[in-house]
């Protein structure tokens, strides 16, 4: 069972609900990230949701764009983000943390090194990624589908959730 499911599973047993906090990676300041995620947690989070910087946050609110644009100023890249998470993971190996980002950044660094750096750090593993691809870019669903399908399962698509 996932750290997801179990979390999850814990909580519904207790009638709770689950506290899923967002965080940008990086903002306000590269170092605090990790400091903020176990800040988080000590004040009962039960999942990180951990943003990945990207320089053109369209889809999302001003809050998170204008995160995201602090971030990138500081130079926080993908690589800096699962450093993040493998620090966190040095005192932290219960919360689940899930990674909410554009395709972009993955495509850019390669499917199968993203899919080896997150399962390295633990990124959502065992959990749930939800690689969702725009509508219309060619070639975008069956790459991360075929990324994911090579991780040997560790990484799966959430139900319900879209993948082109």
């Amino acid at each position: 069972m996932s750290r997801i499911s179990k979390t999850i599973a814990g909580l519904q047993a207790q009638n709770k609900k689950a506290l899923i906090p967002y965080l940008v990676a990086g903002d306000p300041q590269k170092g605090l990230t990790v400091e903020l995620m176990h800040a988080l947690v000590r004040a009962g989070a039960h999942i990180i949701e951990l943003g990945i910087p990207f320089s053109d946050p369209s889809s999302d609110g001003t809050v998170i764009q204008l995160g995201a644009e602090r971030a990138l100023r500081q130079g926080t890249t993908l690589s800096d983000v699962l450093a993040m998470v493998s620090e966190f993971r040095r005192t932290d190996q219960h919360t689940p943390v899930v990674l909410m980002g554009y395709l972009n950044p993955i495509e850019i660094m390669g499917y199968e090194t993203f899919a080896a750096a997150a399962a390295a750090v633990v990124v959502a593993a065992p959990g749930a990624l939800a690689p969702a691809a725009a509508p219309g870019v060619p070639g975008a669903g069956g790459a991360v589908r075929g990324a994911v399908a090579r991780t040997g399962g560790w990484l799966e698509r959430a139900p319900g959730t879209p993948a082109a």
